[in-house]
């Protein structure tokens, strides 16, 4: 997520009410997840094992729990609560605004595009030319949907991420600025959801065609040309390159990549990152040729039993 102006560490210190090491007036040009970071960017950690992955990210500005050594270059927000500071910061760049129409009157709408009734706009909605939004799609604040896209009823676009912090009282939500962004070309089909990035954009690629009641996590950038079948389940911040197929009720594991014209045929669990121009079956997933191969030696057993008794 990147501000609207360029703030300054005291700036941003005084929002939050921590303390800082760094030079007043050092830049601060917005706030990101760390796979998404870049310089000028805050990313927070409140964890020892992260410390080092934070630190040496491209961010220029560290949200930590700790005062430890700067890195030359960066700056560092010193919070007792990373997590509460960063969901702080979210809520001011990012703000929660009630609707009171349908269509928000700052949404923009291409030309030659139709909208169906009962369907929800949200503010800065920005949507292309000759779009067809059946009955009931919902798109969230800030999502960006391209030209020629075609959405079927009941569809989702920008609820929150699945994302949360375990204490002692419960689950504390780490609140959601980010977008989706769906390219020229998509298709969507009936009951799907798509969650918007925590600060950056869940990306639908031009051409993808998705089928009814798939489900695609936050921070996830789904390539150009795949193929997504029924009930599919993609977790956050997985990246599906180009020409992908994924076939009915996939589900994959989170922070995973899958490569360039994969096939994961249906049901398979994708637990791991898998090479391009293969075929997937299973769970946990191998090439679909081994995995049909052990199949069939599992029923050769009770004929391997029986010889040898």
């Amino acid at each position: 997520m990147k501000f609207s102006r360029i703030h300054t560490l005291k700036e941003i210190a005084e929002i939050i009410g921590c303390q800082y090491i760094g030079a007043d007036d050092f830049a601060v040009h917005g706030m990101n997840e760390i796979h998404v970071v870049e310089p000028g960017d805050i990313v927070f950690v409140d964890h020892p094992k992260y410390y080092d992955k934070a630190l040496q990210s491209a961010a220029t500005i560290v949200l930590i729990n700790k005062e430890v050594e700067c890195p030359k270059g960066k700056a560092l927000l010193i919070s007792d609560d990373p997590f509460r500071d960063f969901n702080t910061l979210t809520k001011h760049f990012r703000p929660f605004v009630a609707a009171n129409v349908s269509i928000a009157a700052s949404a923009t709408i291409g030309e030659g595009t139709v909208i169906q009734p009962n369907c929800f706009i949200g503010h800065n909605v920005t949507i292309g030319k000759n779009c067809l939004l059946h009955a009931n799609v919902i798109a969230y604040d800030n999502t960006v949907i391209g030209d020629n896209v075609i959405i079927h009823s009941g569809t989702i676009l920008g609820a929150d991420a699945f994302y949360y912090k375990k204490r002692p009282e419960g689950f504390d939500q780490l609140l959601s600025g980010g977008r989706v962004v769906i390219e020229d070309n998509v298709g969507i089909g009936a009951l799907c959801t798509i969650d918007k990035g925590v600060t950056g954009d869940t990306t639908i690629g031009a051409g993808t065609k998705i089928d009814n009641q798939v489900h695609v996590g936050h921070d996830t950038v789904i390539g150009k040309k795949c193929l997504i079948a029924s009930q599919t389940g993609i977790a956050g911040c997985v990246i599906i390159e180009d020409e992908v197929t994924l076939w009915g009720q996939v589900g994959t594991t989170s922070g995973i990549t899958i490569g360039t014209k994969a096939v994961v045929l249906g049901q398979t669990g994708v637990t791991k990152s898998i090479e391009g121009g293969k075929s997937y079956f299973g769970t946990p997933v191998e090439e679909s040729r081994e995995k049909l191969k052990q199949l069939a030696n599992v029923k050769r057993i009770p004929d391997i039993l029986n010889k040898l008794k």
